[in-house]
């Protein structure tokens, strides 16, 4: 059967802008996230930025420009796969700078295996089970807006006026705080939590997702702040070698709960993640099978060429030729690292066994909750926690390689999980726009090459401007590194002791519990299901992340229900559309803003270089107003009221 004609991909115009693009995202996203413990999605910034040059040429197509968001997003995600890691290796004392091709390999590697471990995902989590993917849904609306211009472009650009805005107005001129909460003792060592953060990007991550996965998200943050903090706070907490002091010291109750919470009770997520990551996969299995073989099958007849050009991937064979092949400089990476044939050969099967999984795991999770709410640190800890575990047993508690040779292995897969999960949303995205599958998967890989050419050096520049970790004399305001300086954390403390293991064994019971209940929903036939990776993601992010998000998903259900009883059905999916316009607006204003808001701050040193005096700083009151007027904004877009 004849195919249709095809709008131009992979044109050349298309393809440099996408390489600058995942260069300049990497880099931005690099100082942000060793600066804040965060990175912003790109592939809705990269896709305003491709309509707005691409129309310059007077002839581009969606296709175009979703395939420059695609290369663009991938050097994002590797960004955050490597600064969550490969800084480490410099905490640990391993390193004094990082190597140009040391990071280059860890990151190349990492990068593509996710690429290619994301192709027979597609079908499963896209196709078969038509995830949500937030991102992608709302990446695809901003392309289809500017495709067709007109009255929805505008209302588009609104929303990413006023996402910037705000955005702009709380990270940059400091007029309130990025979060509100308060805490309080309630008695008997007991701690009170209240608190949110002020980001419309939330919100409309929320409304993307709908309130199912809103709700489990807000379930797993009130399983940490209102359940596990509070009866460590009043059984546990008064013996605990660092928190205790900081009660007898009268250390405010908020500082205290945080406290309980990353060093304690955030390892509940990760023992739920374990248990969460390996029923994913089971729940997979079948379907994810079934796109292996199908994909084998048409590569090996003539069965691909009759399918239609947007469910055409790369050529299953090839796809697990190349995971084969990639292991050989993997193991001479890891025999390098250790100086021990063995070893280094174990190491790269955990790390391929590990990079599928968790990269499995990091797409369905991405699916649920969107790329910028995956907690692929958490995945990287469960990661280098098994590592360390099997290195431990081999190498021994004195081995000096011990700690450096996880962090690898977690560095790999971390590089590995974050393309999984972001390259997911790029999918989806050209799923609903029409795209063909592998032209996106040769762009990701494109991407990931790019960024990758860049990154050594990125990190070099900001080692030297800033230094990393714990400020010094030499470097008062250096850049914190929160996660890397957790996964050393997490790699020492398997050879030397200290990690609380109790907490990791409970989340891991609290993951089979919500398994339990969630396949006794299944039984029943119940429209409400609860996957437990959502919860997971609650239990690991702090609660004032899935306050917006339960919001967000509120707005969702009751403009739903309100379009329902309100008008005809083609006026309720118009209303529909125009809410999730708004959402992807708020989204894309705040990660153009985020990521341009990089460029001051970097040549300046100070993260406070367009804040304004402190005097002109009104404080938390007016963020809530402002976030309450985007709140009833967003449902009355998509839920407009009728006229009489």
């Amino acid at each position: 059967m004849q195919q249709p004609t095809v709008l131009p991909q992979l044109t050349a115009r298309a393809i440099v802008l996408g390489i600058v693009l995942s260069m300049i995202l990497a880099g931005a996203n690099a100082y942000l996230g060793l600066f804040a413990g965060l990175t912003v999605s790109a592939s809705i910034p990269a896709a305003v930025i491709s309509m707005g040059v691409l129309k310059l040429f007077g002839n581009s197509n969606i296709l175009e420009n979703n395939i420059v968001q695609t290369a663009a997003s991938a050097g994002e995600s590797l960004a955050a796969g490597v600064i969550f890691t490969i800084p480490a290796l410099v905490l640990l004392g391993y390193w004094n700078v990082f190597d140009y091709w040391w990071v280059s390999v860890i990151a190349g590697l990492g990068g593509l295996l996710g690429v290619l471990f994301t192709i027979p995902l597609r079908r499963s989590l896209i196709v078969e089970q038509g995830l949500a993917f937030p991102e992608g849904k709302a990446t695809a609306e901003v392309l289809r807006v500017g495709d067709g211009g007109g009255a929805g472009l505008r209302f588009l650009g609104w929303a990413g006026l006023a996402g910037a805005a705000v955005k702009f107005a709380e990270t940059g001129l400091r007029l309130w705080p990025g979060s509100v909460g308060a805490g309080t003792w309630l008695g008997g060592g007991v701690i009170g939590y209240v608190g949110t953060n002020l980001s419309p990007a939330l919100l409309s991550v929320g409304y993307i997702v709908g309130l199912n996965i809103a709700v489990l998200v807000f379930l797993g943050g009130a399983i940490s702040w209102y359940l596990a903090i509070p009866v460590y706070g009043a059984v546990f907490a008064a013996d605990d070698p660092v928190i205790g002091p900081m009660i007898s010291a009268g250390t405010p109750a908020l500082d205290v709960a945080w406290q309980i919470w990353t060093s304690k009770i955030r390892y509940l997520g990760v023992g739920a993640m374990l248990i969460g990551g390996i029923w994913a996969l089971i729940s997979m299995r079948a379907s994810l099978l079934s796109g292996i073989r199908s994909g084998l099958a048409l590569h090996g007849g003539d069965n691909r060429t009759e399918l239609p050009h947007t469910e055409q991937d790369a050529p299953m064979k090839l796809v697990l030729i190349a995971i084969a092949v990639m292991i050989v400089p993997i193991f001479m990476v890891y025999e390098t690292a250790v100086s021990s044939v063995g070893i280094g050969l174990l190491m790269a099967v955990i790390m391929i066994v590990a990079g599928f999984l968790f990269a499995s795991v990091a797409a369905y999770m991405a699916g649920l909750v969107g790329s910028s709410n995956n907690p692929i640190s958490g995945i990287t800890i469960a990661t280098i926690l098994f590592s360390s575990l099997i290195l431990l047993w081999l190498m021994g508690s004195g081995a000096e390689a011990g700690p450096t040779a996880a962090i690898m292995i977690g560095a790999v897969v971390c590089c590995a999980a974050a393309i999984g999960g972001d390259n997911m949303q790029d999918l989806k995205a050209g799923h609903i726009v029409g795209a063909t599958p592998w032209r996106q998967q040769l762009m990701q890989g494109v991407g990931v090459i790019s960024s990758v050419l860049v990154m050594a050096p990125i990190l070099n520049l900001l080692l030297k401007a800033y230094g990393l970790g714990a400020p010094t004399e030499d470097h008062p305001n250096a850049l914190l590194a929160p996660q890397a300086t957790l996964m050393a954390s997490v790699a020492q403390g398997v050879f030397h002791g200290g990690l609380p293991w109790g907490m990791i064994a409970t989340g891991v019971g609290i993951g089979a519990a919500i398994i339990a209940w969630d396949e006794w929903l299944k039984a029943r036939k119940a429209e409400f299901r609860a996957p437990v990776l959502a919860v997971a993601v609650g239990i690991y992010l702090p609660l004032e992340l899935s306050v917006p998000i339960l919001i967000g998903g509120m707005i969702a259900h009751l403009a739903e229900r309100y379009n329902a009883s309100h008008g005809s059905s083609e006026q309720a999916e118009n209303n529909q559309r125009n809410g999730m316009l708004c959402a992807a607006g708020l989204i894309t204003g705040e990660a153009l803003i985020g990521i341009f808001m990089a460029v001051p701050i970097v040549v300046s040193s100070n993260p406070d270089v367009l804040a304004l005096p402190a005097s002109m700083q009104i404080g938390a009151p007016l963020g809530l107003a402002v976030v309450g007027a985007v709140v009833y904004a967003m449902y009355r877009v998509a839920a407009p009221r009728q006229a009489a």
